[in-house]
């Protein structure tokens, strides 16, 4: 299978790099300080706003410094093995113009650019939590992408491994790939669902980059 697309829109986390154990262990850390520990656990937390999360189990009033605290956790946490870049990253997106793609994540910028930085990758463009009003999935956050990209949604491709982030993308109007690196195959619905990045090439020629999945 082949798909053209003048923009590649990627998720971060369970995309890109992996921070699963760091945000497991930072978010039991945060429900144990407020005193929310069984009622954190009915929640899902992958690929949604801290923000939303926190707002699901806390007061209004006190969501915005409990939000504060999950970044600080979750920031400190990077470089004590907080983070780890997927298979087929590092190649992927070295075959593409810097100008041909984005990140675009539920974390915050902050936390978002200290993840990226630890395993040395540098977006020229990042959409954050920071940036949008409305988190997957919603799609404001890849069509904002695309808008800064130049590209019409159409032809822009979202590589996500959370049943949010798809659904944000196919919102979107988008070509969605998942990546089954934190939900089974079955339970993604996706044009295209593959292992990891590992599995993909990327052609680019006159300015439309071809995505391929490796024989």
């Amino acid at each position: 299978m082949k798909i053209r697309a003048q923009a590649l829109l990627f998720d971060n986390d369970g995309t890109l790099v992996s921070s699963l154990d760091s945000v497991d262990r930072c978010w039991l850390r945060w429900a144990e300080e407020y005193g929310i520990v069984e009622a954190f656990e009915q929640v899902e937390l992958h690929g949604r706003p801290a923000a939303e999360i926190v707002a699901d189990l806390l007061p209004a009033h006190l969501v915005p410094e409990a939000v504060a605290r999950i970044e600080t956790l979750e920031v400190e946490d990077v470089p004590h093995d907080g983070v780890r870049i997927l298979p087929g990253t590092k190649d992927f997106l070295a075959s593409l113009p810097a100008d041909r793609w984005a990140v675009v994540t539920s974390a915050t910028r902050r936390l978002a650019e200290a993840r990226l930085d630890a395993v040395g990758i540098l977006p020229k463009t990042l959409v954050a939590a920071d940036d949008i009003t409305r988190g997957k999935p919603d799609p404001e956050p890849y069509l904002l992408a695309a808008r800064q990209l130049g590209v019409d949604p159409a032809d822009c491709v979202v590589f996500e491994d959370a049943p949010a982030g798809l659904a944000a993308g196919r919102a979107a109007g988008m070509t969605t790939v998942a990546l089954a690196t934190t939900h089974e195959a079955h339970e993604l619905d996706a044009d295209l669902v593959v292992k990891d990045l590992s599995a993909l090439s990327a052609l680019v020629t006159d300015g439309t980059v071809e995505v391929s999945v490796r024989p």
